[in-house]
């Protein structure tokens, strides 16, 4: 094992930036849904809104960053290892094992990581994005007798918005299982992590 940089600086200003922006959304949404009052109604519309824009813009640059450099690679389904991850999460991990994935400079993401990471874009985003810029252009279908659809639309953008708190309480605990508490959060701060030294190892 060795440390080398694996995260660039982008992919550290990608992460840390995104994270900042959907604190941003979560909060602003639960005061819109009338969770709590803290800025008002209005503000928290308009945090809402400002964030959801600046964020998809980062999303609209970062894939086009992925698929220009080849790192869209690393979130790349694979069984290789899987059921040892999984055993590793929902056994070996309370045991005090060692976690049976080895990070490789072109493999940075565990098995469990690049699924988890693949729901994520293909199934919470899209629901969440789709529901939330049908509601935001709410006054352009509103005519069309669409209108009924808004209670639906909104409950699937508030269903979604837990299933992304649920993701990142979910990923904030996993950043905690490294080797000591704290491995994982240096790795995105500095971006260098440990590696296998063998870098002809192949999947």
């Amino acid at each position: 094992m060795k440390q080398a940089l694996i995260f660039t600086r982008f992919e550290r200003f990608w992460h840390g930036s995104q994270m900042l922006m959907i604190f941003a959304l979560l909060a602003s949404g639960f005061e819109i849904h009338g969770s709590y009052q803290l800025l008002g109604f209005k503000q928290a519309v308009m945090i809402h809104e400002i964030t959801a824009w600046i964020l998809i813009g980062l999303w609209v640059f970062a894939l086009f960053w992925h698929l220009t450099t080849g790192q869209w690679r690393h979130y790349v389904p694979t069984s290789y290892q899987l059921n040892d991850v999984i055993r590793f999460y929902m056994v070996g991990i309370f045991k005090g094992e060692n976690h049976p994935y080895r990070r490789k400079r072109w493999a940075k993401h565990n098995p469990l990581q690049r699924l988890a990471y693949l729901g994520l874009k293909m199934l919470l985003l899209p629901l969440i994005w789709g529901s939330g810029l049908f509601y935001m252009f709410y006054g352009l279908w509103m005519g069309t007798g669409a209108h009924q659809a808004l209670p639906i639309i909104a409950g699937l953008h508030t269903a979604g918005a837990f299933l992304m708190l649920v993701f990142v309480i979910g990923h904030i605990y996993l950043t905690t299982t490294g080797e000591t508490p704290t491995e994982h959060i240096k790795s995105m701060v500095t971006g260098y992590a440990e590696i296998e030294e063998d870098e002809n190892e192949k999947e």
